[in-house]
């Protein structure tokens, strides 16, 4: 038997993105998970997955200044975050890799995907080897300009962040 507990998560006013109506918290736990004995072999004793909404933008104005050298380019924009986006379901999961699905077709899946290389980017920066199972359900179309993969790689930065306890 599992015990499950959802709570509305992210009402801090210092990430109002995310004080999003659908942005939840569940947290699931087995109960043989409170023995020593049946702890895994990662020290991980609960299940957490975290439900974001991953707001889209809309560019006000927007500027490249220069190319760089690395291939993209210096902007100067402003932009206003809009009630439309995606929904990211994170769970930290006990395995070597990560595990990705998205309910649109074309999204890459793979390891050039955007959520998955916050992901990557997160374990090196915090030198944590926790992985995780990312869904990501999409509403904005992709190429459609209103940031929808720039959006969900912060949003899964961010929830990476709250799921490894802020490191």
């Amino acid at each position: 038997a599992a015990l499950s507990r959802e709570a509305v998560a992210f009402t801090d006013n210092r990430f109002p993105i995310f004080n999003h109506p659908s942005a939840k918290v569940t947290t699931t736990s087995s109960l043989s998970a409170y023995t020593e004995t049946n702890e895994s072999s990662r020290g991980k004793i609960s299940e957490r997955t975290l439900t974001l909404f991953s707001p889209c933008k809309i560019n006000l104005f927007l500027r490249i200044i220069r190319k760089r050298e690395d291939g993209f380019h210096d902007l100067a924009s402003l932009f206003q975050a809009i009630g439309f986006g995606d929904t990211l379901e994170l769970t930290s999961i006990d395995s070597d890799a990560d595990e990705f699905t998205c309910n649109m077709p074309g999204v890459p899946v793979d390891n050039s995907n955007l959520v998955l290389r916050a992901i990557q980017l997160m374990r090196e920066k915090t030198g944590e080897q926790q992985s995780f199972r990312a869904n990501l359900i999409k509403q904005v179309p992709a190429q459609a300009g209103l940031g929808g993969g720039s959006a969900n790689a912060a949003t899964a930065m961010w929830g990476v962040n709250e799921l490894m306890g802020r490191p």
